[in-house]
């Protein structure tokens, strides 16, 4: 009897390795201000409807002061790119900028080094943790191998619905700019340590979103794994 005991605890406690390789996961920092994104939100609206992709709208905020605040930025978004930023040893953060998987990045109007990029990380091997949504208030990501600096779990909610802004003044002044995916909440919900860890998952601000949770490494390191909940 305390064999089986022991069995059990010892197989419960083991991962089982991942069974499908993690979406791509695609980042587009724009604005509603900048003269130059229109295009590149365009195309991440189409990345949006490929398989095995996950695209992600993150509007910044400091092109505000040209006349016209974006109506979906929000500081962390900012944050989230000037982490990109030091990462990528890059001189500032500009837009629009696609990140690749916390690993690479281009400008939002390269969509031929875009594709590059994506099919790269495709082909790339990784063995991601395991991860699972328990209900709607929990996620757990099984065991695996840390990065060094450490790993985070970050969860995202965006909505999926096309939305079209029409701005009214500042550089696309009488312009309607399209939205595909964007970002409405991004929480840190902990670190991750290679083991088996269960996450509790906020409630939801608003109605209608889609939440994805991101295994990363620390400061704007690479993403190695991200599960959408169904």
């Amino acid at each position: 009897m305390r064999k089986a005991a022991l069995l059990s605890l010892i197989l419960c406690a083991t991962p089982v390795a991942a069974s499908a390789k993690p979406p791509v996961v695609v980042e587009l920092f724009t604005a509603q201000g900048c003269a130059s994104c229109g295009e590149a939100n365009a195309y991440l609206a189409k990345l949006a409807q490929r398989e095995g992709v996950l695209a992600l709208t993150f509007p910044v905020d400091y092109w505000d002061y040209l006349g016209w605040s974006d109506t979906f930025a929000k500081p962390e978004f900012t944050a989230r790119q000037k982490a990109y930023v030091a990462r990528l040893e890059l001189r500032e953060p500009y837009t629009p900028q696609v990140v690749v998987d916390g690993h690479a990045q281009a400008g939002g109007l390269q969509a031929e080094k875009v594709d590059r990029l994506m099919a790269q990380a495709a082909r790339a091997p990784a063995d991601p943790p395991d991860m699972a949504f328990i209900g709607q208030r929990r996620v757990d990501v099984g065991s695996g191998k840390v990065p060094r600096g450490g790993a985070e779990v970050w969860m995202v909610r965006y909505d999926p619905r096309e939305q079209d802004v029409v701005v009214k003044k500042g550089d696309n002044r009488g312009q309607t700019v399209q939205h595909r995916n964007v970002v409405r909440e991004i929480k840190r919900l902990g670190p991750w340590k290679g083991r088996p860890t269960a996450y509790r998952l906020p409630q939801a601000g608003e109605e209608d979103l889609q939440t994805a949770v991101i295994v990363q490494g620390a400061d704007g390191g690479r993403i190695i794994a991200a599960a959408l909940r169904d």
